[in-house]
């Protein structure tokens, strides 16, 4: 059985449809309602497919679903992301990438990670490598991701024992910025690439499969450019 991994973000862009099981578009209606349409296959931003390449450059057999909440600048409300949360655990998600943070807490938004966690499903989000965290990253449970410029295409790095991890920033080819966002990517497409191998493995497996490969241990120091 594929691996399935849901994608919360800007949408999958047409020339990755042959890897998209299954998609959506949600939108937060005038009367505070979350409007769910069928995905359309597109991504104004380029975003979501830079990181659906991402994952599928190291999962190509995983399905991918995608739950479309970006459509510009301004970032979705958090009902649109608890919507797409438990959307993607309906559709089966083994595992949902979270390339997104936001600044102030939800109490919806975290009881939806929480549950989707206590059904066995990885929540992989992306963590500032400085700053402030995010949510939902900081939730308990969740495998929060920074970007760490130690970390070359292939490799992990274990910042805060089970709890932060890094890898590369860098975008794919083809595509601009870089950070987080690209890190949890990478992250998400060695989950699935780890549980299509061991389809009965556990999250904490995985965690503690991190924990045995990791390359770099403790956080980066980055030095002062004067």
């Amino acid at each position: 059985m594929l691996v399935k991994v849901g994608i919360i973000d800007s949408g999958i862009g047409p020339g990755l449809d042959a890897d998209v099981g299954a998609g959506v578009t949600m939108r937060l209606a005038e009367g505070g309602q979350v409007q769910c349409l069928a995905g359309d296959r597109t991504d104004s931003l380029g975003h979501g497919t830079a990181v659906a390449s991402l994952i599928l450059a190291r999962a190509p057999r995983c399905s991918l679903l995608s739950a479309q909440v970006f459509y510009g600048a301004r970032p979705a409300a958090a009902q649109v992301i608890v919507a797409a949360i438990e959307w993607c655990v309906a559709e089966g998600a083994r595992i949902i990438n979270l390339s997104l943070g936001l600044r102030e807490d939800r109490r919806a938004l975290k009881e939806s990670c929480l549950a989707a966690i206590s059904q066995g499903v990885l929540l992989v989000a992306s963590h500032p490598a400085r700053g402030e965290a995010t949510y939902p990253a900081i939730y308990p449970g969740v495998l929060a991701v920074s970007g760490d410029i130690r970390c070359g295409e292939g490799d992990c790095a274990s910042i805060a024992h089970d709890r932060l991890f890094g890898a590369s920033p860098l975008p794919p080819n083809g595509f601009s910025g870089g950070g987080a966002s690209y890190a949890a990517a990478r992250m998400t497409g060695r989950a699935a690439a780890f549980f299509d191998a061991c389809p009965a493995a556990t999250v904490a497996d995985f965690k503690n499969h991190l924990q045995t490969i990791a390359r770099f241990h403790g956080r980066e120091h980055r030095q002062a450019v004067s």
